[in-house]
């Protein structure tokens, strides 16, 4: 400060080895103005203002992981063990045989495409997961439409044998254009999106092509094998509700 009025306004400056501050002149000088204590005043009430006489309650602590979180992919495989668990046990029960062989087909397409992502390197984020629990229900789906179409066959007085081999064959065109369908989708969505997403379409396009591959060859092996024990061999354990039990035979040919 000069005789005419303050050269230089003042700056709040911090000590380089504590938290204290001080006021200091500018580096460089400025015309004669008036000053007040105002921003002397304003700058103290911001300095006290956060020093509140209030204790500290800790409502929540939380950690999370890298990326996506540890707990929400621990709950996205939870949910997939959950889903795939409640799927076995509806298979089972409502188609009987053909339920329980679409189940073994099922743990195989699982080892199979976890064994494929490691192989290949994919890791397994959250929408991962989610592709491949995806995955799984149209893995299932594609059982679900050779065992209809089997009980179609049989309903129609076809040997059990007849009615496996119809019922893969016609079924055989509906999963094909379902899953091109899901694949054409899956290569857009891996062309245009992101790195989530890209791992999304990665996952399901991966587990679309291995379900097929276990829907065609493991169920179709597993029923004509089940066909040769005389114990299975009977329709209602393949079509609980026939009607027309005094057209079915029991030859396989």
């Amino acid at each position: 400060l000069g005789t005419a009025g303050a050269r230089s306004p003042p700056v709040l400056r911090k000590h380089r080895g504590g938290a204290r501050r001080r006021l200091e002149p500018a580096a460089r000088p400025c015309r004669a103005t008036r000053f007040t204590r105002d921003p002397l005043r304003a700058e103290r009430f911001q300095l006290r203002g956060g020093a509140l006489p209030l204790p500290v309650e800790i409502v929540e602590n939380r950690t999370v992981g890298a990326t996506l979180g540890r707990d929400s992919i621990q709950k996205s495989i939870y949910a997939g063990l959950g889903g795939l668990s409640f799927v076995l046990i509806f298979m089972g029960v409502y188609y009987r045989v053909p339920g329980f062989i679409a189940d073994l087909a099922l743990i195989i397409y699982a080892v199979l495409t976890l064994a494929t992502f490691n192989l290949l390197g994919v890791v397994l984020t959250l929408p991962g997961i989610a592709g491949f629990i995806l995955s799984i229900g149209m893995a299932v789906d594609a059982n679900v439409l050779i065992f209809e179409r089997t009980r179609e066959e049989l309903r129609a007085g076809k040997t059990l044998y007849r009615s496996v081999e119809s019922g893969f064959y016609r079924a055989f065109s509906s999963i094909l254009d379902s899953n091109v369908t899901t694949l054409i989708s899956c290569a857009a969505l891996f062309w245009l999106g992101t790195g989530l997403v890209k791992g999304f379409a990665l996952t399901l396009a991966l587990g679309v092509l291995t379900s097929m591959f276990t829907a065609v060859t493991c169920s179709r092996t597993f029923m004509l094998a089940a066909l040769n024990v005389p114990g299975l061999r009977k329709p209602h354990y393949f079509c609980p509700n026939l009607t027309t039990p005094s057209k079915v035979t029991f030859s396989q040919r």
